[in-house]
């Protein structure tokens, strides 16, 4: 019987590492080729979506590849504006109700507070009385949003405090959102535009025309949208009023049953100076008739008389 020769276990140990090695060596090489095969494999598969994106009834399959790319542009714009520090962007918002005794004084003392925050009056509505003195003032302030809280404060104490109200809003997803928005659709009309040059038929140009006006609109509105956003977030907008007052003293406890004695009197002699007047217009009215009377009665009533006289007595006028 043959006795089978065994291997020193030192060999068969380095044997079985080195089989471990080829095989991982092996496998690496295999995933190398296979994610180049599908790298090939999808710049394959790419190629003709371009090719029937400028083709004629392509204009769907741009819109859905041109929306998937300006997504993933979007988030990676959202990645990369998440990983930097942002100034924080509130639009905040003022309204005081002032009261005066000179109005005109309090507007001069509310733009002297505009121009020490530079800030400006972008209107102004001032009504006056009969006389042409400011009796009340609407303006609209816009003021530094830095520099509203400090604006606010002076502006209450221009003159006697009605009432006062301050909002603040956080938009500042809102202004970064805004603003990858904007820059993603630039760039996707610049490829659209790409597309459009190399355009060879009338029917590709009018269909990526349509698309480049479409996403010419929307950008037009974000950036409309990014203007406004940047001046409210900028300037910071205050209303004001200010009203005349006219404070009346008010009679003591004392008091009351004078003044009303002092009105019935004041109303007596009212009356009574109504009637006096309208007597006397009554008089002069009757009196030029009075003296006409008198001046025909004077020569008239002698005559009267003398006629009566020689009327006979069987006369149907002595009967």
């Amino acid at each position: 019987m043959t006795a089978t020769r065994r291997m020193p276990r030192p060999t068969r140990t380095a044997l079985a590492a080195g089989a471990a090695v080829v095989l991982v060596s092996l496998t690496g090489c295999s995933s190398t080729s296979d994610d180049a095969a599908g790298g090939a494999g999808s710049d394959s598969a790419a190629a003709p979506a371009a090719k029937e994106v400028r083709g004629a009834n392509g204009g769907g399959v741009a819109e859905v590849a041109g929306a998937a790319a300006d997504t993933s542009e979007v988030s990676d714009d959202s990645g990369s504006a998440g990983g930097q520090v942002e100034a924080q962007k509130v639009i905040s918002t003022g309204n005081v109700q002032l009261r005066s005794d000179d109005v005109g004084q309090a507007v001069f003392d509310v733009r002297k507070v505009v121009d020490v925050h530079g800030g400006t009056v972008s209107e102004d509505d001032t009504a006056t009385d009969k006389d042409g003195q400011p009796l009340r003032s609407r303006m609209v302030l816009r003021i530094p949003t830095a520099d509203f809280d400090a604006a606010m404060a002076e502006l209450e104490d221009v003159a006697t405090l009605a009432s006062s109200k301050r909002e603040s809003a956080d938009v500042t997803t809102q202004v970064l959102d805004t603003d990858v928005r904007v820059e993603a659709q630039k760039r996707s009309i610049a490829r659209i535009q790409v597309l459009f040059d190399n355009a060879t038929s009338i029917r590709d140009v009018v269909s990526i025309e349509g698309e480049l006006s479409r996403r010419q609109a929307d950008l037009a509105s974000l950036e409309a949208q990014q203007r406004y956003l940047a001046d409210q977030t900028t300037m910071s907008t205050i209303t004001l009023t200010v009203e005349r007052t006219r404070e009346k003293a008010a009679p003591a406890q004392g008091e009351d049953d004078a003044a009303g004695f002092l009105s019935g009197l004041e109303g007596g002699w009212g009356a009574l100076k109504a009637f006096l007047v309208g007597a006397a217009t009554v008089a002069g009215a009757l009196l030029p008739w009075l003296l006409l009377a008198l001046l025909l009665a004077v020569p008239g009533w002698p005559l009267l008389r003398r006629l009566r006289r020689h009327v006979p007595a069987d006369s149907p006028a002595a009967t």
